[in-house]
């Protein structure tokens, strides 16, 4: 085994500040129609499934405190997972950024001699940027999941963790298929059945063809070596079956320790993601099938970084359902791509800042109003509001001195003794009064100043 340390996250997990980014994407009213369609439309199936288990509470905590005690004891959960692993015949890589699973992944593929590979619905490898990177050595990866497909054919990004296409209405991916996809009907309409018959006929020959495949993983059992993809179109179960070679992308913290442990994850995930009561298609394989070469690229790209915060390491509790998403109104607003990372939503607002540093993340721990909503929905109780505010703290910490520090920590002096402060509010009548008239930048830009009462509270209080 080879020793992670603890590197900076690399990869597809930074972009434009969040403040820009989303200005621009309030400006396109298609886009807010197109997200509070979908977004509502998932918030209903799901707290209707919800609703009908009168033990969601203790699964909840159930997930929870299995989650914790991987991240307690992720050391020796990995070491037992890379032996069962080994046992049953796949190779074990480890990679401890975004560039060394690249590398290691485009180092494979060669081997094999393809120009192609197929792929599984992965995080993992949109985290790292994979596409682009064995496009670079000239190997074309071909998305199957559908929502993958019409991101990759449209040249757009993924905008969401479980539907990466929501931004995109029907005539919007019907017009990207007569654009884009090879051989397809000219008079496609924008049915869904008809664009879901045009994906397929499109797939089913990468499937016959393509002896390459790369995949992700919701879930790894440490005490079989057992990988688990949930997914809703059987596109994943081709995947892993058809090729002669599988190379699956996997974080560091996507363990379970046992397999009795997917019990309880198998009832969270489909009812928190899809707002169904069961996935249609959960692939497990232990080890390659017959005649394949399995390898498995354990990747670590800021996780133990994010491990080593107390206050921050709930995030990678994380199983990627999307309910916070599905339930944020900042997110509703402004989608997917304002968050310039992989990871979007009220989970990518937490979790991209820790895997790569505050310093290259700073806008996104305030992307958020602190409603709360993210936690009550969230199937593992990751308490996000509490850890946006820590990672405030941190980015305010991490800056030098500005204006606004400045103020800030005058006003806590002043606050900080009662006859210092009460002087302060009897000779404030001016300041408040003049407050109005003071442009204040970063402030009033985005907040209405209230108008000053003419009397404050301790005055009107003495004077009864």
């Amino acid at each position: 085994m080879t020793f992670l340390g603890m590197p900076a996250g690399g990869g597809n997990l930074t972009g434009a500040p969040f403040p820009e980014a989303a200005r621009e994407a309030l400006g396109n009213s298609q886009l807010r129609r197109n997200l509070a369609k979908a977004t509502g439309t998932i918030r209903a199936k799901r707290a209707n499934v919800v609703g009908e288990l009168p033990d969601w509470e203790a699964l909840r905590a159930a997930g929870a405190a299995i989650k914790d005690d991987v991240l307690a004891n992720l050391d020796e959960h990995l070491v037992r997972f890379e032996e069962a692993l080994t046992s049953r015949g796949t190779h074990v890589h480890w990679a401890r950024d975004a560039d060394e699973a690249n590398r290691i992944v485009a180092d494979l593929v060669r081997a094999t001699g393809a120009r192609e590979v197929i792929k599984v619905k992965s995080m993992a490898t949109v985290e790292i940027g994979l596409n682009e990177a064995l496009a670079e050595i000239g190997v074309h990866a071909v998305e199957t999941d559908l929502a993958e497909l019409i991101v990759q054919l449209g040249d757009d990004r993924s905008s969401h963790i479980l539907v990466p296409a929501i931004h995109r209405n029907r005539t919007e991916i019907r017009d990207v298929f007569r654009r884009a996809m090879p051989g397809v009907d000219p008079a496609l309409t924008d049915d869904p059945r008809a664009l879901a018959e045009a994906a397929r006929r499109h797939l089913r020959q990468k499937f016959m063809t393509v002896d390459v495949a790369i995949s992700g993983a919701n879930f790894g059992v440490a005490e079989t070596g057992s990988l688990v993809v949930v997914e809703s179109e059987g596109n994943g179960r081709m995947c892993l079956t058809l090729p002669r070679t599988l190379i699956s992308v996997v974080g560091i913290e996507k363990l379970v320790p046992r397999w009795q442990d997917l019990e309880v994850f198998l009832q969270l995930l489909p009812r928190s993601s899809t707002g169904e009561r069961m996935n249609p298609y959960t692939s497990v394989w232990t080890g390659p099938t017959e005649g394949q070469t399995s390898h498995v690229v354990l990747v670590d790209n800021g996780r133990t970084a994010t491990l080593a915060d107390p206050r921050g390491r709930a995030a990678l509790r994380c199983i990627r359902c999307s309910a916070c998403l599905n339930s944020c109104p900042v997110y509703e607003r402004t989608g997917g791509h304002a968050y310039g990372s992989t990871y979007p939503g009220p989970i990518g607002a937490v979790l991209s800042p820790q895997l790569t540093g505050v310093e290259r993340n700073p806008t996104l721990p305030f992307a958020s109003s602190l409603c709360g909503v993210c936690y009550d929905v969230c199937p593992v109780a990751i308490d996000i509001p509490s850890m946006l505010v820590h990672l405030r703290d941190r980015v305010v910490a991490a800056k030098r001195t500005t204006p606004e520090s400045t103020a800030m920590r005058a006003l806590a002096w002043a606050m900080s003794d009662a006859r210092r402060w009460r002087r302060l509010v009897r000779l404030g009548k001016f300041g408040r009064v003049a407050s109005r008239h003071v442009p204040l930048p970063g402030w009033s830009a985005a907040r209405d100043l209230p108008t000053p009462p003419q009397q404050t509270f301790r005055d009107w209080w003495e004077s009864r």
